[in-house]
């Protein structure tokens, strides 16, 4: 089983690191920079053996050319339309890749990006800005009905398997859900948990799907109550109360939150 650690960039990204006690490889997920990185190698006296691109954005590739320069001969696994050019290998849904002697399977996950990949086993979930704690990535490319599929991906892994997204929004998130579903319990036990942890600027991740399941509004679209509370301009227009639909609704009132 790998390891995972977090490796904080910019204000709110984490590039995560992963290494196997077997050895003193060590592959990174999304490096937006490449000096952090580089730091984490040096002081755990890793080997940089591969690189995962969830999305073609600047704070997950930007790292990538130097990361390369410094280690010629590594892979660069990402999506295989994406815009980003430094990918070597190029992954499409259903293909699956080994890692420090784990598999991970790629699902497909478009809404954030066009391009946006998953690399998901039933213990780990690389989700990059596709599924946050508690929240989603804005839809830049793709529709609310992609993303909701995309959501639906993730919602059949287990409820146990850990969920690594790339950004420390779990705070703001949850303060948005609260406002969804302001008598949602879990949800009001997670936020008190999730704000002892950032008052001692401790990470909050890594979520779980059966976490988010309970609290991330995003994942509970399929609950025809979930956007009662919306205000009426942002509710769907044509009131059918289909997931995708109080996703779309959810989202553009997270927009505007």
């Amino acid at each position: 089983m790998v390891q995972v650690k977090a490796i904080k960039a910019f204000s709110d990204n984490y590039i995560w690191c992963l290494t196997s006690s077997q050895s003193n490889q060590a592959w990174v997920v999304d490096p937006g920079q490449a000096e952090p990185v580089l730091r984490h190698l040096a002081e755990h006296n890793l080997a940089l053996a591969g690189i995962l691109i969830t999305h073609h954005h600047y704070d997950h590739t930007d790292g990538v050319a130097k990361l390369v320069t410094e280690n010629p001969n590594i892979a660069v696994y990402g999506p295989t339309n994406s815009p980003f050019k430094g990918i070597t290998h190029p992954l499409t849904a259903c293909q699956s890749i080994t890692v420090l002697n784990t598999v991970f399977n790629i699902i497909a996950t478009p809404g954030h990006t066009l391009d946006h990949i998953c690399y998901v086993n039933e213990q780990l979930a690389f989700t990059g800005d596709t599924l946050f704690s508690g929240g989603c990535g804005r839809l830049f490319e793709g529709s609310a009905e992609q993303m909701w599929h995309s959501f639906n991906k993730l919602r059949e892994l287990p409820s146990d398997c850990k969920v690594y997204c790339t950004h420390e929004y779990t705070q703001a998130n949850l303060a948005f859900a609260k406002a969804v579903e302001p008598d949602n319990a879990a949800l009001i036990a997670y936020s008190e948990h999730v704000d002892e942890l950032r008052s001692r600027d401790e990470i909050t991740l890594p979520s779980s799907i059966g976490q988010e399941l309970k609290i991330n509004p995003f994942m509970r679209s399929n609950l025809a109550s979930i956007t009662a509370l919306l205000p009426k301009e942002f509710c769907s227009v044509t009131k059918n109360n289909e997931p995708w639909e109080n996703f779309a609704g959810l989202r553009r009132y997270k927009d505007n939150f």
